[in-house]
């Protein structure tokens, strides 16, 4: 029994200590408030602002196809013809019809003149004065309704001939020579105005008056305010404005469509083109903006790690301690991201000390200290070494 209370005492005394955790090599980045330049940026579509598709207005063969697909086309410019013999023999047949009618008036008009001349000393008849003045007003309604037969005959000989309603770009033809198309059902081409272009966006609702007074504001100056970037990544040279805001926001998705134009004047942009709208942001005054590295996602929510003065033991001897920092995470509400540099809005102050690399390696309360150039440099490939191991499978698997 001595020998065992023996044996516990001295493993008492003698138990190890643990060691104090070594801080972390971090670099560390002040806060500060600068005047920013940025856009807000929408994805986007390209729009015409007219578009229509032609449907033929009478019926009847293709006899012409007068342009070339895909081409910009003139109001007024002849696109297809319609076989027009018919619709010319019923012009000319209406036009003849007219000149009889003509005729008739006038050998009514000199039957009527007569008989009333003659009335005035009874030497006529009372009902074939009366019969004359009714041949005479029927003669001019028959020149009504032969004008109106001509009007319509010439209606759709007119008809037969399809003509460009605006400026713009025709589509690839549906209808090829010697196909009959039907009167409202046959679609033969489409053509889409190309200057200037709609580019639809949506917003929230909650942005609704922002926009509505940027709308005003373009009333009075245009400027730089819109612009857009092509899929290629280049910005488009010519700037927008706002030309319509929907009449109504979507109750479910609790958005609302706007409609900005913008110049086409080489006809390079083309509808349905996916593109970005940015928006310049007319907010004045500094913001804070930090290295984007410097902000953590966790679930949906951002986090900063601020460093905080504390005091920590020392390596040689856990009896003493020094000053030291410790790392204090931070939720924060971020804005918009401007190249490697992110905006925050709430969260943090100016001269707040913030942790800017190595925040993979910290959690709320490690205790951190500045990394040397050799020490980042080999706790980088540190980590890449462990990588490169880890993607390397082992001969057992």
């Amino acid at each position: 029994m001595t020998l065992f209370f023996s044996v516990l005492f001295l493993t008492a005394c003698f138990h190890p200590k643990v060691p104090p955790v070594l801080p972390v090599p971090v670099n560390i980045y002040t806060v500060k408030a600068q005047n920013v330049f940025y856009f807000d940026k929408y994805p986007a579509t390209l729009v015409a602002m007219n578009q229509v598709d032609l449907r033929p207005q009478v019926q009847g063969y293709i006899t012409e196809i007068s342009f070339t697909e895909g081409s910009h086309i003139r109001k007024g410019q002849p696109l297809y013809t319609i076989d027009r013999q018919l619709y010319q023999e019923n012009y000319d047949l209406a036009k003849a019809n007219l000149d009889v009618a003509h005729g008739n008036l006038k050998q009514a008009q000199q039957d009527a003149d007569r008989y009333t001349y003659l009335n005035t000393y009874d030497a006529v008849a009372k009902q074939v004065l009366d019969h004359a003045a009714i041949a005479l007003q029927n003669a001019k309604n028959m020149i009504k309704a032969a004008e109106q037969t001509l009007k319509m005959a010439e209606t759709n000989l007119n008809y037969s001939v399809i003509k460009a309603p605006f400026d713009g770009t025709i589509g690839f033809s549906q209808v090829k020579l010697g196909n009959m198309v039907i009167v409202g059902q046959t679609v033969l081409n489409t053509i889409s105005s190309d200057d200037p272009v709609g580019v639809d966006f949506l917003i929230s609702e909650k942005q609704l008056s922002h926009f509505e007074n940027l709308k005003k504001i373009q009333e009075h100056s245009i400027d730089s305010l819109f612009t857009i970037i092509l899929p290629n990544d280049s910005v488009y040279p010519h700037v927008g404005k706002i030309a319509i805001i929907d009449r109504a926001v979507d109750p479910q998705a609790g958005t609302i469509r706007i409609r900005a134009v913008f110049p086409n004047p080489d006809y390079s942009l083309r509808p349905g083109i996916s593109c970005v709208l940015r928006v310049h942001n007319q907010e004045t005054g500094p913001r804070m903006v930090v290295p984007s590295k410097t902000v953590v996602e966790v679930m949906g929510e951002y986090f900063v790690y601020l460093v905080k003065d504390t005091v920590a033991r020392d390596l040689s001897d856990t009896t003493k301690t020094h000053a030291a920092q410790m790392a204090i995470q931070k939720k924060v509400i971020t804005g918009q991201t401007i190249d490697a540099s992110v905006i925050i809005k709430k969260g943090i102050n100016v001269g707040d000390r913030i942790v800017v690399d190595g925040v993979q390696s910290l959690h709320t309360g490690s205790v951190i200290a500045l990394a040397k150039k050799g020490d980042a440099d080999k706790s980088k490939k540190g980590k890449a070494g462990s990588a490169a191991t880890q993607g390397t499978p082992s001969k057992s698997e």
